[in-house]
C-alpha cells in the first residue's frame, strides 16, 4: 500500500518556553487562538525530521513532508519547532483512509496516542488544537478520518441521524484498526512506546469503549472519554485498561448515571469525572470564560492520566 501526504494543516499553535506549576512535568505551556484570529500570524517555514522510517503496512515507498505551524509574529524560533504535522493516508481508491500526525519535535517520550473526533471530523480546528496542545506535552498524536471525507456540517441536506446511519459501525471499526495497527508498528514495535493511548469526543468518545473493548488490553494502556455518545455498556466488560470519563451533569446526549454504571463495569482504577452546570462539548468547544476555566481543568488531569498510565 502507498502513503500520500498532503499539507493542510491551518491550526494555530504558540509555546511559550515555561513551567507550569503542577505535580507532573510539563516541558511547554501552549496556548491557542481561535481560527478567527489566524490572518493576523506570520509563517515560518521549518524542516522537520519526524523520524518515520518504518513502512506503513506493505506500502512499497512513503512520501513525508511537513506542514507550516502558523505562529504568533515576533515569537521565537524555537516556538515553531516543538510540533511538526503531517497529513498521512493508506490505501489507495476506495480502500484510501487519511489522518494527521501530530509530533513533538523536542522532549518526545515517544508515546503514541490515537484521538477520535465528534462528528465534525479530524479537520475541525477545535480537535486539531487539542492534538497539538497533547503533542506540546511530548506525544506523537494521530487522529484518523473517521467519516471519509463527509464529516457532520450544519449544511448537510439530511437530517443527523440520515448522515450517521451512513456511517457504517462495521466500516469506522475498521479504518480505527489498521490506524491501530499503524501506531503500534511506528511506536510499539520498536519499544519506543510501551502501551498506546486512546481519547475520543463526543461520537468519538463512544468508540473509545469500542476500541477498548475489542483491544483487551493488548495495545492500549489507558483511555479518556470526552462525553461519550452512543455508548455500548455491554462492552464495557471486556476492558482490561483503565478509563476517564470527562462529562457535565447537564448533558442531555452523555448521562451521569450511564457513565458511572459503565465505569463500575470496568473497574480497575477506572474513574468518571463530572463538571457541574457544564454540557455537551465544553472541554474542547468552550463557549464562555467559565467553561475555559473548567476546560483547563479538564485538560490538566487528562494529561496527569496519560502521564501516570502511559509515561511512568
Amino acid at each position: 500500500m502507498s502513503t500520500v501526504v498532503r499539507t493542510s494543516i491551518g491550526s494555530v499553535c504558540v509555546c511559550v518556553c515555561a513551567r507550569i506549576n503542577t505535580a507532573k512535568p510539563l516541558i511547554r505551556h501552549c496556548h491557542f487562538f481561535p481560527t478567527s484570529v489566524w490572518p493576523l500570524f506570520s509563517c515560518f517555514q521549518k524542516k522537520c525530521d519526524l523520524n518515520l522510517p518504518r513502512p506503513v503496512q506493505n506500502r512499497a515507498e512513503s512520501k513525508i513532508s511537513c506542514n507550516l505551524l502558523n505562529v504568533q509574529d515576533g515569537i521565537d524560533d524555537e516556538a515553531c519547532e516543538l510540533v511538526s504535522g503531517v497529513e498521512l493516508s493508506i490505501g489507495e481508491g476506495d480502500d484510501n483512509i487519511s489522518a494527521y500526525l501530530f509530533k513533538a519535535v523536542k522532549n518526545n517520550n515517544g508515546t503514541g496516542l490515537l484521538l477520535l473526533s465528534d462528528v465534525f471530523g479530524f479537520e475541525d480546528s477545535f480537535t486539531r488544537d487539542f492534538a497539538y496542545r497533547v503533542a506540546c506535552n511530548g506525544y506523537n498524536i494521530l487522529v484518523p478520518d473517521l467519516f471519509r471525507g463527509n464529516p457532520w456540517t450544519k449544511e448537510q441536506p439530511d437530517e443527523f441521524e440520515e448522515w450517521i446511519g451512513r456511517q457504517k459501525a462495521e466500516r469506522i471499526a475498521e479504518d480505527i484498526s489498521r490506524w491501530t495497527k499503524w501506531l503500534v508498528d511506528e511506536f510499539m514495535a520498536a519499544g519506543i512506546s510501551k502501551k498506546l493511548g486512546i481519547i475520543g469526543f463526543c461520537f468519538g468518545g463512544g468508540q473509545v469503549l469500542k476500541v477498548l473493548a475489542q483491544d483487551y488490553g493488548s495495545c492500549f494502556g489507558a483511555g479518556i472519554s470526552f462525553y461519550g455518545t452512543r455508548m455500548d455498556p455491554h462492552a464495557a466488560s471486556d476492558i482490561k485498561a483503565p478509563v476517564l470519563f470527562i462529562l457535565g451533569d447537564k448533558d442531555p446526549l452523555c448521562e451521569v448515571s450511564e457513565m458511572e454504571n459503565i465505569q463500575k463495569k470496568i473497574g480497575e482504577n477506572s474513574k468518571v469525572l463530572v463538571f457541574p452546570g457544564r454540557g455537551h462539548g465544553f472541554a474542547h468547544r468552550p463557549g464562555s470564560p467559565e467553561e475555559d476555566v473548567d476546560a483547563e481543568q479538564a485538560y490538566v488531569i487528562m494529561r496527569d492520566w496519560l502521564y501516570d498510565n502511559l509515561v511512568v
